[in-house]
């Protein structure tokens, strides 16, 4: 992860557009400027970057469904639950399964695991609408294939 660019999804290592699910690796990093006023003294993750980091992960998904010819937004949180904390150094597991898809929003079951054991899950709203520009679709690729989604979901026509 690199959180100070909300880069938060460092591979992606199942992704299956067909059963609509998408799991991530995600280390948090042992140090960042984020934990210097995060309970300094006490570092964890700040919740919003829990969920952001659900938001990420199911944005690949809906991305690879979209085969990168629009870009996802997130629209709103639901039922988020931060069942424990995350200290610097852990390894994360995040998994988000697609519950709709239609109507220019889609809706995802995010959660997010550390040893097996879950420490947050929300349910995810997401708008979907043309890339803005051009350049932003382009980074997206690069980013998409930087953490790891097979060039079968990338159409770069």
């Amino acid at each position: 992860m690199r959180l100070e660019y909300f880069q938060m999804v460092d591979r992606v290592t199942l992704l299956d557009p067909a059963v609509g699910l998408v799991r991530a690796d995600c280390r948090v990093p042992d140090a960042s400027p984020v934990f210097e006023g995060h309970f300094p003294g006490h570092p964890i993750l700040p919740g919003v970057l829990m969920i952001e980091t659900l938001a990420q992960t199911g944005g690949w998904l809906l991305l690879a469904n979209q085969r990168f010819g629009n870009m996802v937004f997130l629209a709103k949180v639901r039922d988020a639950k931060l069942r424990a904390f995350v200290a610097p150094g852990t390894a994360l597991e995040a998994e988000a399964r697609l519950v709709h898809d239609g109507s220019g929003y889609a809706v995802m079951a995010g959660r997010l695991l550390a040893g097996g054991r879950m420490v947050a899950e929300a349910e995810l709203t997401y708008r979907v609408a043309p890339f803005p520009t051009p350049a932003l679709r382009a980074q997206m690729l690069a980013a998409a294939r930087r953490v790891g989604v097979a060039e079968e979901w990338l159409d770069d026509a």
